[in-house]
């Protein structure tokens, strides 16, 4: 989560100008972005064996709400899905202004190319965000209704083509440092699905039911946001014991849901 966060708050400051250069707004807008980050962590948990990933995206967007794209990063370990190198989701929806906040609706589609044919799922969300203040606000919740690769290990022929939900909710909060380029961020989320090895030894929710959270700062240096924030669960030792050894770093065998600090660069167009 970390990462999408970074790129969302770096298109911003890529697309805000200075109210003295505004411009009429075009019907269709092209924005994205590249990241390189420390550790790729989706969730909480380490995509890339807690090593170095890189990442980016693009997005079309309408001026009716409508908009779609693609994100992408490299992987490692726990995160290759059946053997795919790089996570490429594909997304669309649609943002409608509510009152005084903003209303999100769309679908992500997951993809792990080069891994196993069952590893791909959907999983439609609905985002609320506004300000409260000088704070940015979003309250999410995503669900993911029942795909064979959200169910359990298939190594025998009573698992195979099983099928399991999944269901996540969010919150980010950020907000600026007055007369500094700094920008503070929290994140928490919680997720409730299939304990267990995925069918590829992979779960988006290994043990089931956990939180995960952030918090941390963004710098803007030029056309660059530099970003730093501690990632942490609360999935134990216990907890992820059954998943062992796929739940661990093959560097050194720790835990890819441990706490730890995690750098980002991301630049945006």
């Amino acid at each position: 989560m970390i990462n999408r966060l970074a790129a969302a708050a770096a298109v911003l400051l890529a697309t805000t100008p200075a109210m003295a250069q505004e411009a009429p707004a075009e019907p269709i807008t092209v924005s994205g972005s590249v990241a390189l980050v420390s550790d790729y962590r989706f969730r909480g948990v380490s995509q890339s064996d807690k090593e170095m990933a890189i990442q980016g995206g693009i997005t079309v967007g309408h001026e009716s709400g409508l908009y779609a794209g693609t994100w992408g990063s490299s992987l490692s370990g726990w995160g290759t899905f059946g053997g795919g190198n790089m996570e490429l989701d594909l997304f669309a929806g649609y943002k409608l202004p509510v009152g005084g906040a903003t209303v999100d609706v769309g679908l992500t589609w997951y993809m792990y190319p080069g891994g196993a044919d069952n590893t791909d799922f959907a999983e439609p969300y609905v985002k609320v965000s506004g300000t409260a203040g000088p704070v940015s606000l979003l309250a999410g919740i995503a669900y993911a209704p029942k795909q064979e690769a959200l169910g359990n290990f298939s190594a025998t022929p009573q698992s195979r083509g099983q099928k399991e939900d999944n269901l996540y909710l969010w919150g980010d909060a950020s907000g600026a440092i007055p007369g500094t380029p700094i920008t503070l961020k929290g994140h928490i989320g919680y997720s409730d699905g299939n304990p267990g090895l995925g069918p590829n030894g992979t779960s988006i929710a290994p043990t089931g039911k956990y939180w995960d959270w952030l918090v941390g700062a963004d710098v803007a240096v030029g056309p660059v946001l530099l970003g730093v924030a501690y990632v942490d669960t609360d999935i134990s030792k216990a907890d992820s014991a059954y998943l062992l050894p796929n739940f661990s770093s093959t560097k050194n065998g720790s835990s890819i849901a441990s706490g730890r600090i995690v750098f980002s660069a991301t630049a945006a167009f």
